[in-house]
């Protein structure tokens, strides 16, 4: 499957998105449209982003009983998104359902699960989510539950990308970041080219292009490095 940029559309309004898109001048990003942009906005926005031509990601992380999410996934279905995506968490007859849901709609939608955000790190696992394996063990296990399931892949940050790789599901990564950029608020990190030879399928990037003082040249850069 061919490698691709995804960019982290985590903006507050419709207006400073598509402010953040006039910069771009010319290009045609995969775009990440994720929970605060999204309640904000609600589905018409995917709908207008769709009718450009974009390639959205919509970041919705469904988790909940089975049943509600199977209903939920049926109403995302209807937008033809790109991909979208799951907790892990919530267990493969969840997962399952959400696929059912989906496909029920349409045919075209990947989905994937999310295994642990990049924000997470062994002593929060340990500490606070009570979870005592090693943090790449439980990526593995949550990962295997997801291709159980059926679903198409994960996201996990980069340095996991070899287990979706050896289980022959996607991997869409987060925690990307430039070698002389900040890491904010991620843990678990890499920088595009880490990624790529680690073997992320998608990279999603945030703050490093959408806070660039050059977001064309930040993205191309991204771009370069990672495909």
């Amino acid at each position: 499957m061919q490698r691709d940029v995804i960019i982290a559309c985590d903006f507050s309004s419709k207006v400073e998105l598509f402010e953040f898109l006039a910069k771009l001048d010319g290009c045609n990003p995969f775009l990440k449209v994720g929970m605060e942009l999204f309640y904000k906005e609600g589905p018409q926005l995917v709908r207008e982003l769709k009718e450009k031509g974009c390639k959205i990601f919509l970041d919705l992380k469904l988790h909940d009983i089975p049943n509600t999410v199977y209903k939920a996934m049926r109403n995302v279905a209807s937008l033809g998104v790109d991909i979208t995506n799951v907790h892990a968490a919530g267990g493969i007859k969840m997962m399952s359902e959400a696929l059912r849901g989906l496909r029920e709609v349409n045919e075209t939608t990947k989905l994937i699960a999310v295994t642990q955000l990049t924000s997470i790190s062994q002593d929060v696992l340990e500490s606070e989510l009570h979870i005592h394996e090693p943090l790449a063990e439980v990526v593995k296990a949550y990962a295997s539950n997801a291709k159980e399931a059926g679903l198409d892949g994960i996201v996990c940050s980069p340095l996991e990308a070899p287990i979706a790789k050896e289980l022959g599901i996607i991997s869409v990564t987060p925690g990307i970041r430039f070698a002389d950029d900040s890491k904010n608020d991620q843990k678990r990190v890499a920088t595009p080219e880490y990624a790529k030879e680690l073997g992320s399928t998608y990279i999603v990037v945030g703050r490093s292009i959408t806070a660039a003082a050059d977001p064309k040249a930040a993205y191309l850069r991204c771009v370069k490095e990672f495909i």
